[in-house]
C-alpha cells in the first residue's frame, strides 16, 4: 500500500465523521520528517489549522514520516501532496543537479508554495570524544542520518568537498533521527549530524541526557559551499540553547520549504495556504522555530521552484504580489 494510502486509512480510522462525509471531503497528505524533528510539527500544525475548516472548505489533511528527498520524489509519484524539503534539495529537484538522489531527472512540475524556518547543519558530540571542530569528526564512530533525509544529503555533499568518504569514518551508522540521541549516550556514536530547525527534541534530548556540545562547522569547505551555492547560508546557533554550549556555535545552513507539484489542484493549494496565513499568528505559536518568521519572507526567500498557483492566488488577493 502506498504512503498516501496508508496515511488516509489512518485518518478514516480515526475521524468521528460518517462515511459519507468523508467521502465527499479531499483527502490530502502531507510527507515530512522524523517524529522529534521540526519538519513533522510542520505538517503536524499545518494539518491542524486545515482541519479546523474542513467543514468550510472540504479538505482532510494528515502527515506522515520522510524527509527531504523521500518527500520530493514522493510528490513526483503522486503518493503525497504536499511536503516539506530543506531548500538545497528543493532546488537540486528542480534543476536536476543531483541525479543520485532524482534519477528521473529535472522535476519541472515541483511547485514551491513557502519557506518556513532556518535550519543549521548540527554536529553534536560528546564532549569525551574530542571532537571540536567538523575535521576531528575523521576515524570517528558519526551518525551520518538515513537514506532519504535531507541531512543525509546534505553530510554527503560537504564530504565531497573535503574529499571524505564513509570510509573515513571508523563508523559511519545510519540512525533515524530518533533514534540518534540515544546511541550518542549509549556510546554507540562519538557524534551525531542534523540539518534541522532550532530548537530540536533529538538535539535537546542528546544534550541533556549526556555531557554533550554542539559543534561549529565553519572550515573552508562549509565556506566554500555558501559562496558558491545561494540556497546555502553560514548561520548562528545561539549560546544556551543546549546545555553544555553556552557560546554561539558558528555553521551553515539551509531553510526548510513547503513544497507541492503540479498534480495538486491551484483550489486545494490554495485552501492550505489560506489555512496557515489566515491564522498566522497562532502558527507561529505552534513551535518555538516559527516565532521570527514573516509573511514577506517566506513568500519570497528559499524558493528555487516556480510557486505554485494555489498560492501566487492567496497572496495576490492579499496584496503581496
Amino acid at each position: 500500500m502506498s504512503i498516501k494510502k496508508l496515511a488516509m486509512a489512518a485518518v478514516a480510522g480515526a475521524a468521528l465523521v460518517s462515511t459519507s462525509a468523508m467521502a465527499d471531503n479531499t483527502n490530502i497528505v502531507i510527507g515530512t520528517g522524523g517524529q522529534t524533528g521540526v519538519y513533522y510539527q510542520v505538517g503536524g500544525a499545518i494539518c491542524r489549522l486545515v482541519n479546523k475548516g474542513t467543514t468550510d472548505h472540504k479538505i482532510n489533511c494528515t502527515h506522515t514520516t520522510g524527509g527531504s528527498i523521500t518527500n520530493i520524489n514522493a510528490l513526483r509519484t503522486g503518493d503525497i501532496d504536499m511536503g516539506v524539503a530543506q531548500s538545497d534539495w528543493q532546488y537540486h529537484a528542480y534543476n536536476g543537479t543531483a541525479p543520485d538522489k532524482f534519477p528521473q531527472g529535472p522535476f519541472k512540475e515541483l511547485r514551491a508554495v513557502f519557506s518556513v524556518h532556518a535550519e543549521p547543519f548540527t554536529v553534536v558530540a560528546r564532549k569525551d570524544s574530542g571532537i571540536k571542530t567538523f575535521d576531528d569528526l575523521k576515524g570517528k564512530k558519526v551518525n551520518v542520518g538515513n537514506p532519504g533525509s535531507g541531512s543525509r544529503g546534505t553530510v554527503e555533499i560537504i564530504m565531497k568537498k573535503m574529499g571524505w568518504t564513509m570510509d573515513d569514518f571508523a563508523i559511519a551508522s545510519e540512525l533515524k533521527s530518533s533514534e540518534q540521541a540515544a546511541a550518542l549516550c549509549d556510546g554507540k556514536v562519538d557524534a551525531i549530524i542534523f540539518t534541522a530547525g532550532n530548537p530540536n527534541g533529538s538535539i535537546k534530548e542528546a544534550t541533556t541526557s549526556c555531557d554533550a556540545i554542539v559543534v561549529p562547522v565553519n572550515n573552508e569547505a562549509a565556506k566554500e559551499l555558501v559562496a558558491e551555492n545561494d540556497y546555502y547560508a553560514q548561520t548562528t546557533i545561539p549560546g544556551g540553547m543546549y546545555k553544555g554550549t553556552d557560546t554561539d556555535t558558528i555553521t551553515f545552513g539551509v531553510a526548510a520549504t513547503f513544497v507541492s507539484s503540479t498534480k495538486t489542484d491551484d483550489e486545494t493549494v490554495y485552501q492550505i495556504v489560506k489555512s496557515v496565513f489566515d491564522n498566522f499568528k497562532r502558527f507561529k505559536k505552534m513551535h518555538p522555530a516559527f516565532a521570527n518568521l514573516k509573511e514577506s519572507d517566506m513568500i519570497t526567500k528559499n524558493l528555487s521552484a516556480p510557486l505554485h498557483e494555489g498560492a501566487i492566488r492567496y497572496y495576490k488577493e492579499k496584496g503581496w504580489m
